[in-house]
């Protein structure tokens, strides 16, 4: 009895790292196969997290190099990719980028700095309504790019819309397999990003994903994951980045991306060494496998004991052959748990569990 769910938890657990699944402990392994919804956060998880300079749209009479240079000028002292990709595409172009004063990032919306003393504000729709800057008139050019899948981003300079720039993220090799396979295993399968709802949309069409939480602010990631669990859902949260860890560590489970942040790896229950979204549907198998080995081993040493005590205790048994019974039963269950090293991952293809 004693042996019947250690043997099976290390086995199981020594099976997911090689797999490239590192479970920090046996009840994570234990509770992964009652998740019954998984939030996917988009940007490094669902896609590759190297976003790309795509479209840059002039307006207000402002020609295409100026609004890139102070866009890109202002974006260097940025950590976020979106930013970054900004900077890559100007100096792609050429383009000789100066050191921004007053940078101020202000999260889920944008950030603002001055460039050569004109004052310079990149970011969403709330960054500039926040600002009394309008740009009302521009909508449908924004909302094309949005509907292309592809993050816009609003530039103003001195409280003067002066155009747009646009950034797309390219969807993971194996992310539509690997979604396609939770919903197989009977998950619900949620989006979380702070994009925009028509990029969010765009996106999660690609991947075959209906429920988009958008425009979530970083510090809201928790609050989703904590309302998913009081609808009564068993939450899984996978994630990448520093601003995920919050929202990692309220799930019942919390899988990190192992390409990204040492934040968010520490923050999360288990680790997906290879960054593909097939191990988070591995994972789950290899719990539900685990689960099952278990309940084997309980049972027959349950049956073992049932049967071999009231004979014992009618003095019926000899102590030679209950000892002979006694070790064959913990054989019996340590043979049973290393049946789990056979264990491999194996895609539903088109079956629902």
């Amino acid at each position: 009895m004693g042996l019947a769910t250690p043997t099976s938890i290390m086995v199981g657990t020594g099976k997911g790292a090689e797999n490239g699944i590192l479970i920090k402990g046996g009840e994570y392994l234990e509770k992964a196969h009652k998740l019954q919804a998984i939030v996917l956060d988009k940007t490094g998880t669902i896609t590759r997290g190297e976003p790309r300079l795509t479209d840059v749209v002039p307006l207000n009479g402002f020609p295409r190099e100026e609004v890139l240079f102070l866009a890109a000028s202002a974006e260097r002292a940025s950590e976020h990719p979106l930013g970054a990709a900004v900077v890559a595409g100007a100096e792609e172009e050429g383009l000789t980028l100066t050191t921004p004063s007053d940078f101020k990032a202000i999260p889920g919306h944008g950030v603002t700095a001055r460039i050569d003393g004109r004052e310079v504000r990149i970011g969403n729709r709330r960054l500039l309504s926040e600002n009394g800057i309008d740009f009302a008139q521009f909508e449908e050019e924004l909302t094309r790019l949005e509907n292309e899948g592809k993050t816009a981003m609003l530039v103003a300079v001195d409280g003067k819309l002066a155009g747009m720039v646009a950034v797309a993220d390219t969807v993971k090799e194996h992310a539509v397999e690997g979604i396609a396979e939770l919903k197989r295993l009977g998950l619900k399968v949620y989006m979380l990003t702070g994009d925009n709802r028509r990029t969010a949309n765009a996106i999660a069409r690609q991947v075959g994903i209906e429920e988009v939480l958008a425009e979530v602010l970083p510090e809201d990631k928790a609050r989703k994951v904590e309302e998913l669990k009081r609808q009564g859902f068993t939450v899984g949260m996978v994630g990448d980045g520093i601003n995920d860890a919050p929202a990692l560590a309220v799930a019942d489970v919390g899988f990190a991306i192992g390409t990204g942040t040492d934040v968010a790896i520490e923050a999360a229950d288990i680790t997906l060494m290879r960054g593909d979204l097939r191990g988070i549907a591995a994972a789950i198998q290899l719990s539900r496998a685990t689960m099952r080995n278990i309940k084997e081993n309980l049972f027959w040493a349950l049956a073992y004991n049932t049967l071999g005590i009231p004979v014992a205790a009618a003095g019926l048994l000899s102590p030679v052959i209950a000892g002979a019974a006694m070790a064959f039963s913990s054989v019996s269950v340590v043979t049973n748990a290393l049946r789990l090293r056979r264990w491999c991952y194996k895609p539903l293809a088109g079956k629902t569990a």
